[in-house]
Order: structure tokens, then C-alpha cells, then sequence
């Protein structure tokens, strides 16, 4: 089977895929260009995409009776994928679950940490020599520990990061999920409840209902003194409205590793202080990306011996 992976990973994972398949291995950094997505599906019997790489309606539109019958996704997150269209085109859709959840609840539990706790703000201040000694009310941020976090969405992550709060912290967790999830320390409550809490937490997949599902009338709801986390796609936040409540201290603090336009951060963005800001690295751990590059190496196998998909989006 031809195999087109379409941008570099681990040394592990390349190795595991030239094992199996007749392999085209495109040592880049930057996402297919759109003449590049429609070559792909023209030319090559399976595809193992990530994010960035932009296979759109319009992508199968272009191209008739496409050569390729998987996309396996290198990412829990499928948002540059339309699934409906490549399944209407004949090709399956997979995914890598399972494999990011504990790194990237970590990333949110930094998150939480930096921002609380002003630690971007105090190393730009120390690398700048601004740091002039300690003192009683310097770098004054928030305790963590016994607070109340709300997590909107609570699949695998949602769960893991759960754990992390009460468990390492005692914080009281209260969640807003669309289906009903049974837990033992955590309380299910309305989205308006759960934007009450001190740390809210966004760990939604990016879909048509959630994009900007936090925008200038949720976070209207949000206490003054809040600090809003987001790990899950950058377009769940309305990002004008965000840096208008960062801007007016409508809530405190945000911290962010994923953004609306990625690579492109706002320059209003970059300029506020009570704003932890990190470049996309949820799953940026080399077991991590190992794990997930694995994965998707499976379903490709399945695929290919015709076998059940492991992970079918």
C-alpha cells in the first residue's frame, strides 16, 4: 500500500510505517499546500494527514474517484478534516485517541499553574533585570489548591484533568457535558453553573456548536476574578471577545495553548499581561507523539489486512 505522510514525525514512527507500506515521507513542518491535498488523494492509496492539512469539501470536490481510501489522522482532533465529505468520497476516517489525554490534561493543569500563579509574567520580568529582590506583596497570583474548577466537555481529557484538580489539589469540580456522565467526586451542572467556578477549563472538541462557544455573553458569566483555560481547539473562543475581558478585567487571567488562526496569534493578544500564552503543546512530549504516530500506523495496518478500524472517526 502507497503511503503519503505529510509531515515529519519521530524517527520511531517512520520506521514502523516503512515497515508495512511503500512509503512517501515529506520531512516538513508546515501543512499541505491545496494543490498538494489534491495530489495526495489522486496519488496515493492512504494518507496519514495532521493538523493543518486542510482536506475540505471543496478538496474531494476536486477530485474524482480519489486514489485514496484512508485518512489516518495523526491527532485526536479532526476539525481540518471533513468527515461527511471524505466519507462521501470513499474514504475512512481515523483518529488517535486514548494517546493524548494524560499529556495534554498536564498542559492543563500548567496552564492553570503559569497563570494563577503569574509565572510567564514573573520570568519576563526576571530575564528583563526587573527582578529587584523579594518582597512581601510581589507577583501577588492566585491559590490554587481547594478552589472550584468547571471543565466544559468531560470525554477522556475532560476526565483526566478532573482527577488532576481534585485529586492533587482538592479543588471542587463541577462539569457541563451534552450527554449525562456518571462520576463519583464531580458534579454535572449548566453551562452557566459550570462558568461560575474560579478556573474554567474548555476541553469540547471543535465542532459547528462549539465554535466560540465562549464568547462575550459567557463570559459575561464569569466571575471578575476568573481565569478561563482553554486546551481544546482555538476556536471554541470568540478571540475578540477575549481580549475585550482580558483588556477591561472583566474576568482576571486566561491561559491558552491553542488559538482561532493558528500559527497567527493577535498582537492584542500578545500584549496582555494577565495572559499565559504556549504554542500548541498539549501533546508535545516524544512518547506522546510516538504513541500517537503508533496508533495511526495501526489503523492503517487494520486497513490494510481489512480488518475493524481501532479508532474510526
Amino acid at each position: 500500500m502507497n503511503l503519503l505522510i505529510t509531515r515529519r514525525l519521530p524517527p520511531r514512527v517512520i520506521a514502523a510505517a516503512r515497515a508495512r507500506f511503500d512509503v512517501t515521507y515529506r520531512d516538513e513542518t508546515t501543512p499541505l499546500a491545496p494543490a498538494d491535498l489534491r495530489a495526495a488523494l489522486r496519488d496515493y492509496d492512504a494518507i496519514l494527514p495532521t493538523l493543518g492539512d486542510l482536506f475540505r469539501a471543496d478538496v474531494f470536490a476536486d477530485v474524482a474517484g480519489p486514489r485514496a481510501k484512508i485518512l489516518a489522522n495523526f491527532g485526536v482532533g479532526t476539525n481540518h478534516i471533513d468527515t461527511a465529505a471524505a466519507r462521501a468520497a470513499g474514504l475512512h476516517v481515523t483518529n488517535t485517541p486514548g494517546a493524548v489525554t494524560d499529556a495534554t490534561a498536564d498542559i492543563a493543569l500548567t496552564l492553570i499553574l503559569m497563570t494563577a500563579r503569574r509565572a510567564g509574567e514573573g520570568e519576563r520580568m526576571l530575564r528583563a533585570g526587573q527582578w529587584h529582590g523579594w518582597h512581601p506583596t510581589q507577583m501577588l497570583g492566585t491559590h490554587v489548591s481547594g478552589k472550584s474548577v468547571g471543565i466544559i466537555g468531560m470525554g477522556r481529557i475532560g476526565r483526566a484533568i478532573a482527577h488532576r484538580c481534585h485529586h492533587g489539589f482538592g479543588m471542587k469540580v463541577l462539569f457541563h457535558n451534552r450527554s449525562t456522565v456518571p462520576h463519583d467526586f464531580a458534579t454535572q451542572s449548566t453551562l452557566q453553573e459550570t462558568l461560575q467556578a474560579d478556573f474554567v477549563v474548555l476541553a469540547v472538541p471543535a465542532t459547528a456548536e462549539t465554535r466560540h462557544l465562549i464568547n462575550a455573553g459567557t463570559l459575561s458569566q464569569m466571575r471578575p476574578t476568573a481565569i478561563l483555560i482553554n486546551i481544546a481547539r482555538g476556536d471554541v473562543i470568540d478571540e475578540a471577545a477575549l481580549i475585550t475581558a482580558l483588556q477591561s478585567r472583566q474576568i482576571a487571567a486566561a491561559g491558552l495553548d491553542v488559538y482561532e488562526q493558528e500559527p497567527h496569534v493577535p498582537a492584542a493578544l500578545i500584549a496582555l499581561e494577565n495572559l499565559t500564552l504556549l504554542p500548541h503543546l498539549g501533546t508535545a512530549a516524544l512518547e506522546v507523539r510516538e504513541a500517537m504516530g503508533l496508533m495511526a500506523v495501526a489503523n492503517l495496518i487494520a486497513f490494510q489486512q481489512g480488518q475493524p478500524l481501532p479508532n474510526p472517526v
